[in-house]
């Protein structure tokens, strides 16, 4: 967009200094902003000072600079910052005032996001594009260094899309919609429409990719300006690459999307295949991490609610499940397609209850304390020669037990490795 905007005669109040928040104010000093107040709940919690200082800039502020996750209509700001909504943007806004991006792709949606820029990211790489990939994967985008000619691949939460003003993504895709982060949005409704915000700014020249016929209804009623590109369901045969994590129902639509993005970069069919099967699965993903005889593990740690669980499910069979952790708004669990696959079920976390009302009667379980003992006591039973899936697919949050889901799936894979040792 470039909209070029005085940065230094701007003041701006940043709200949130984790690694977004840190890039932000490095950024606007960098732009020789000499007003900047900033702020944060955890960090700053007891400096009196700073916290007066923000509060009474934020309504004289230019902008405010909200970190993704802060949810405004839940802060100790609540009163001011509603009544300064029209001033609060993100740091994708940031980019997009500085810079004239001639290329962008932004990539939302419930689930697939980080595998599908991840993928994109690799295509575009193998056929000798160059691009970046940031936003809510790798680095926040405002420690990116900015070449114009470089294809820039953003992956956005519905965090940041809801604060967003300024964005103007070349190629904007929503790849699903389910229910997710109800508790921050209050409804699924609200939560759509931060996801639409995608396509605000696109002109005739940008293109626009869904996958979904109500949001293809949403998109027409809008009257958004960039060029619709529908998703069809037989655009690729999945046969045809050799690549089998890709082959998994979880990854199908991901694979299309990133398709049907990559050929408006001149990549053909061929080309797009043949750089498929170099791509590697990423971490807590239906990660096949190891096998021992006959029995395979699989860290699914990033499965936060049941809606991606159920790809798991659905792509295995003889499973040993460990589910459980805090569970989503408004989520279920309906495990009626997968009983015959699955052995049995450990129960873990402080939420059990809210598991057992959903699996009780329709297959085995065991409720257990934690991760650790629900991986020990698997060992205990396990037979090697006997083919066997162990999948930590929780279809839950990891807050009650764990910092973030990338913890909680490297503790997975570190205590199924410690018995492993022991087994031998």
């Amino acid at each position: 967009m470039g909209l070029s905007i005085n940065f230094k005669n701007k003041s701006f109040a940043v709200y949130g200094l984790g690694l977004t928040g840190k890039s932000v104010v490095k950024f606007l000093k960098k732009n020789r902003v000499k007003k900047i107040f900033v702020w944060d709940d955890f960090i700053l919690k007891s400096n009196h000072k700073l916290k007066y200082k923000f509060k009474i800039n934020l309504s004289t502020a230019d902008y405010i600079v909200v970190s993704p996750g802060i949810n405004v209509k839940k802060s100790r700001f609540k009163k001011q910052l509603l009544k300064n909504k029209k001033k609060i943007i993100t740091d994708l806004d940031l980019f997009f005032l500085k810079y004239s991006v001639k290329k962008s792709i932004i990539i939302t949606g419930t689930n697939g996001k980080s595998t599908t820029c991840s993928l994109i990211h690799h295509i575009l790489s193998k056929n000798k594009i160059k691009n970046k990939l940031t936003g809510n994967i790798g680095k926040p985008i405002l420690d990116v260094k900015f070449i114009e000619k470089e294809v820039y691949i953003i992956e956005a939460s519905s965090f940041q899309l809801e604060y967003s003003k300024f964005i103007k993504p070349y190629c904007a895709a929503i790849l699903n919609i389910s229910q997710d982060h109800l508790e921050w949005h209050g409804s699924k409704k609200k939560y759509v429409n931060s996801k639409i915000k995608i396509f605000n700014n696109q002109t005739s020249s940008d293109n626009a990719f869904l996958g979904d016929q109500n949001l293809k209804s949403l998109y027409r009623s809008k009257n958004f300006l960039g060029k619709l590109k529908f998703i069809e369901n037989n655009s690729i045969n999945f046969n045809d690459t050799q690549n089998k994590y890709l082959q998994l129902e979880a990854n199908r639509d991901n694979v299309k999307f990133a398709y049907f993005i990559t050929k408006l970069f001149n990549i053909n069919k061929k080309k797009f295949l043949k750089s498929l099967n170099s791509f590697n699965g990423l971490a807590h993903r239906h990660e096949v991490f190891l096998k021992l005889g006959n029995c395979t593990f699989i860290n699914d740690s990033k499965a936060t609610s049941f809606e991606s669980t159920k790809y798991a499910l659905m792509s295995n069979n003889n499973i040993v499940w460990i589910t459980g952790g805090q569970p989503k708004k408004k989520d279920k669990i309906n495990i009626d397609k997968f009983k015959s696959k699955i052995i049995k079920a450990y129960i873990i976390g402080h939420h059990s209850s809210f598991f057992v009302k959903y699996l009780n009667k329709k297959i085995q379980f065991e409720i257990i304390k934690n991760l650790k003992s629900a991986v020990n006591e698997i060992f205990k039973s396990l037979e090697i020669k006997k083919k066997t899936t162990i999948l930590f697919s929780p279809a839950s949050a990891s807050y009650d037990q764990f910092k973030n889901f990338v913890e909680r799936g490297e503790k997975f894979k570190k205590f199924v490795k410690y018995n492993v040792k022991k087994f031998n």
